[in-house]
């Protein structure tokens, strides 16, 4: 199997045109010296889970934020390296296959052999059980060529997506220290990062030399935090989507005759669907966050979608196309819950056939009315994070089945008086991230492979690479590294005031804002979605022309670089300690003593954990 990886592809025309691009760096990582800012010490988004992380991760909670500087910039402290010495980095694919990772490892490898071309690049072979069985490749430029710019994981493929047990644990500290690396850099999403934060406390407390740096790739969009703007991967994800969906759209206003239910892959958060719904302007989208929040059930979603059904066939409408996440299986209160008891009755060794006779009486009775094909499916073995197989769980055909029978009643009654109501499904999820990378998912993904050689040169452990203002060109784009216990989370029952922190600290998936800019834009666009039929293509991906620079809605719409105002918000400290010293006036000191007072009183009531909603629904 270990020969399948690394050999030379055949490429199309297509692919071979790919493969010639070379993309920008932008003016911080130009060059063959590293410089370093390094800000404040870290903390948490959330102060009640800071106690809890600090003490899990006594290494590594705290660090400060790193900034990579242009040669321009004039920072009197900047660590400027110029010396780099032979460097050994193994690479490894964590997480699910997405668009652009194989760039990740060309950025490195282009990095490392810029800055000491005796540094060597391990890719371990076959994802994490590559990494605790030592099975390596050299990465060199006959390995890449066939691979920049290029879509999958085959460069060398993916395994389980986790380094979590002890023994998984300790075979990768024992991997790191036989292959004397200086660095690990994991390429993976939320679950694989939060790996990786333990792995890098793990090494340090062991003394390893191993620096351990996380890469933000997942389609799924959700590793989203203040340091993240978006994952590689989630940019030609949604593209490729939009496409399909509008090509459905397209075909649906053509035979007027059919609603189409599409479910869209991306976990337990909806960004890959609002995205897409933003890019092709379906009908309608059933988005989970939503549907948790007014805790819809079943039934509610069924009439919800029926009486756009009918809506519209009062306009001679019969035709249609609904956006379904993979998550909303979970996010619908009465599924969700028994979900959860059967992967309880999983975890107590009951047999799969057994199962449905150890439920308790209302989740079998909510289990017999499902249709025969979804009990099947949730009675699926649940994930390694006790999550249900949502690929396999297919809700757009439930809600298809649900609807249909609603429609059939009303009809029957006299409450619908139209055409009878028509379904196809699909799915769409494994199409798009196999896909050739967008020209920005090509750009991000190499610019992160550099940022991660200049933390490894910083001698930097338990960081992720990290770029903001995004939504701009290249050159714009500002270079950093955080620490990835400063993304972390302690998850909460919100029981009441004062509930205490429990579980593992982790960085947890990111899900839809509801009071975000993006779904602001999505509910004022709603009504006419849903009824004036404003379908839209954004064609096909592109390396050049109108469409090659245009980034998601999700980037663009959001205003974020929360790098670029903690930088702000130095500038303006070190003004106001410039200005307010020994000497100055009684009238500077006075209004400096009540601003600063009124500004501390505010940001400590924004600061204490009942602030904001942190508390997470049990």
């Amino acid at each position: 199997m270990e020969s399948d990886f690394g050999v030379p592809r055949e490429l199309s025309e297509l692919q071979k045109k790919r493969a010639e691009y070379h993309p920008e760096l932008p003016p911080c990582l130009q060059g063959t010296t590293v410089r370093v800012e390094f800000g404040d010490s870290t903390t948490c988004a959330d102060p009640s889970s800071e106690h809890v992380i600090s003490r899990a991760f006594p290494h590594t909670f705290g660090q400060p934020l790193a900034h990579f500087l242009r040669a321009t910039a004039k920072v009197p402290d900047a660590q400027i390296i110029t010396e780099h010495p032979p460097m050994r980095v193994g690479v490894v694919f964590c997480g699910r296959q997405s668009p652009g990772g194989h760039n990740v490892v060309w950025g490195l490898y282009s990095a490392i052999k810029i800055h000491n071309p005796d540094s060597i690049l391990l890719g371990f072979v076959g994802g994490t059980e590559g990494l605790f069985a030592q099975r390596t490749l050299e990465i060199t430029d006959e390995v890449l060529a066939t691979y920049k710019n290029q879509g999958g994981y085959d460069l060398l493929g993916r395994t389980v997506d986790q380094i979590r047990t002890t023994e998984q644990v300790n075979a990768a500290l024992t991997a790191c220290r036989d292959l004397k690396l200086d660095g690990l850099v994991i390429v993976g999403g939320v679950t694989s990062n939060s790996d990786a934060a333990q792995l890098a406390e793990t090494f340090a407390e062991a003394k390893c030399p191993t620096k351990v740096v996380g890469v933000p790739v997942t389609f799924y969009g959700d590793l989203k935090n203040q340091f993240v703007e978006t994952d590689v991967g989630f940019d030609t994800v949604c593209r490729v989507n939009s496409q399909l969906i509008s090509n459905v759209c397209i075909d649906a206003l053509s035979a007027e005759k059919y609603y189409y239910f599409i479910r869209l892959m991306g976990r337990k958060a909806s960004h890959v669907a609002l995205e897409c719904a933003l890019q092709s302007h379906p009908n309608m989208l059933i988005l989970g966050e939503e549907v948790a929040l007014s805790k819809l059930t079943i039934f509610d979603i069924t009439k919800q979608i029926c009486d756009a059904v009918q809506a519209r066939a009062e306009k001679e409408k019969y035709h249609g196309v609904v956006l379904i996440p993979e998550g909303l299986i979970e996010s619908i209160p009465e599924l969700y819950a028994l979900l959860q008891e059967i992967h309880g009755l999983h975890n107590q060794g009951i047999l799969t056939e057994n199962i449905s006779s150890h439920l308790s009486p209302w989740a079998s009775a909510l289990f017999e009315f499902l249709p025969p094909f979804i009990r099947k499916q949730l009675l699926l073995h649940p994930e390694s994070d006790d999550s249900a197989q949502l690929s396999q769980i297919e809700t757009e055909k439930l809600f298809a089945q649900l609807v249909g029978t609603e429609m059939n009643r009303r009809m029957k009654e006299g409450i619908y008086k139209g055409k009878k109501f028509n379904a196809i499904c699909h799915f769409f999820g494994y199409q798009a991230r196999g896909s050739l990378p967008s020209k920005f998912d090509c750009d991000y993904a190499y610019v992160l492979g550099h940022i991660c050689y200049h933390i490894l040169a910083a001698g930097l452990n338990g960081y992720m690479a990290t770029i903001t203002n995004l939504k701009h060109p290249v050159n714009k784009w500002r270079c950093g590294a955080a620490p990835l216990t400063a993304m972390m989370t302690v998850k909460r029952y919100s029981r009441g005031p004062g509930a205490t922190p429990i579980g593992k600290p982790a960085i947890h998936p990111s899900t839809v804002d509801l009071k975000g800019k993006v779904y602001e834009l999505l509910r004022q666009k709603a009504s006419s979605f849903l009824m004036d039929d404003l379908y839209r293509n954004p064609g096909p991906l592109q390396f050049e022309g109108p469409g090659a620079d245009v980034k998601t809605y999700t980037l663009s719409v959001e205003d974020q670089d929360y790098m670029g105002r903690i930088k702000k918000l130095q500038e303006y400290l070190d003004k106001v300690k410039s200005i307010v010293k020994p000497g100055c006036s009684q009238d500077v000191l006075k209004a400096a003593l009540s601003s600063m007072a009124s500004v501390t009183e505010v940001l400590s009531v924004m600061s204490t954990p009942s602030f904001g909603g942190h508390h997470q629904p049990l």
